[in-house]
């Protein structure tokens, strides 16, 4: 019985949630090494996402001799002609529309309050279901102000940390330009046999997802952010480019992202005018289909092979348990263990194979 995979498997999980247990319960041991592995996530994540997004650029110019040097040195540089760029052509147009979005929040306050106290005047001629459907409504908004006010404090407060990442960001990315090709070779080095071509091909596979995910991603959401750009400027909808800014990195989360950006664009047109409220739902819908149908295919392919409902189990999932960075993180993360548990069961399967030829 010892011998039977789902024993090894439950033995595993069993051991597994000891030390987590464990671990729990002495961790004012370990606080050192969690608060340095806290401190550096961040930046590493961040220095992560650049180098996968920027390493077909180094491809390219390596594969016309371009030393390891001179491809960095080319990259920083594009980075920077790209901020100086950002900073010159969307800032200012940007600075405005926040300008005039801090003069007119006043007035689009009032407009709203109006709009829902001419409701709340008006529930007693309301059916039922409908006044209950108004009390969810607003139980909802009021625990959204709250739990939005919370997170203005938190983000206040890590402005300093804030500071620190950025410093910690360029040194990882660089090291990671410079000396990625080292990272695998030194971990399937310390094997030998069979376990190190495993080990091997495994992280191969690691990299190909990790990179499949996030230059996809990227792609995917500077794509549907100037689709929606586009049309928010053609219905002459307000603050159009801080609209699609903000779908820009709510397209970072799939299927949940783009309906997050959806909601302040609908406000937005409901308090300019109600029908563009409608346009806006018209052209996220018109984006979605697209992106489903042609771009999500074309750029995705088949690299991650994950069913719908399971990404938005672990959106849900990976955001109670980690917030917004465990929402960015939670599907690259299951694809890395959806890899490595596959890669697994086919080693095993080999050993078997071969154990029974050998019989």
């Amino acid at each position: 019985m010892t011998k039977k995979l789902w024993f090894q498997a439950g033995v595993g999980i069993l051991l597994a949630l000891l030390i987590v247990k464990y671990f729990l319960e002495i961790k004012s041991l370990f606080y050192p090494i969690v608060a340095l592995l806290s401190a550096i996530f961040v930046p590493l994540l961040a220095g992560g996402i650049l180098y996968y997004a920027t390493e077909p650029i180094q491809r390219f110019l390596e594969k016309r001799k371009f030393p390891r040097w001179a491809s960095i040195l080319t990259i920083i540089l594009l980075l920077c002609l790209a901020v100086y760029g950002f900073i010159a052509v969307i800032v200012p147009p940007i600075n405005a529309q926040i300008n005039n979005l801090v003069k007119t929040a006043p007035t689009l306050a009032n407009e709203l309050t109006n709009m829902v106290n001419t409701v709340l005047n008006n529930r007693d001629n309301f059916p039922s279901q409908l006044n209950d459907a108004i009390n969810s409504v607003m139980d909802s908004i009021q625990s959204y102000a709250v739990s939005t006010s919370k997170f203005l404090v938190q983000f206040i407060s890590s402005i300093v940390s804030g500071a620190f990442v950025l410093i910690l960001v360029p040194f990882f990315f660089i090291y990671m330009l410079k000396d990625h090709e080292k990272f695998a070779p030194k971990v399937y080095n310390l094997f030998s046999g069979s376990r190190r071509e495993w080990i091997k091909k495994t992280l191969a596979e690691i990299n190909d997802v990790l990179r499949n995910y996030i230059q996809g991603q990227l792609l995917i959401s500077f794509i549907l952010a100037t689709i929606i750009f586009t049309g928010y400027k053609i219905i002459g909808l307000e603050y159009a480019i801080l609209l699609a800014l903000l779908a820009f990195f709510m397209n970072m989360i799939p299927f949940i992202g783009p309906w997050i950006a959806l909601v302040p664009a609908v406000v937005v047109g409901l308090l300019q005018d109600p029908i563009l409220a409608v346009w806006v739902c018209v052209i996220t819908l018109v984006a979605q289909q697209i992106d489903s149908n042609f771009i999500t295919p074309n750029v995705m392919g088949k690299s991650l092979d994950i069913h719908p409902l399971t990404v938005i189990t672990i959106i849900l999932a990976a955001g109670n348990i980690a917030g917004f960075v465990g929402i960015l993180i939670g599907v690259p993360m299951y694809a890395v263990g959806k890899v490595v548990v596959k890669n697994i069961y086919e080693h095993r399967k080999e050993i078997r194979s071969t154990a029974t030829k050998n019989v």
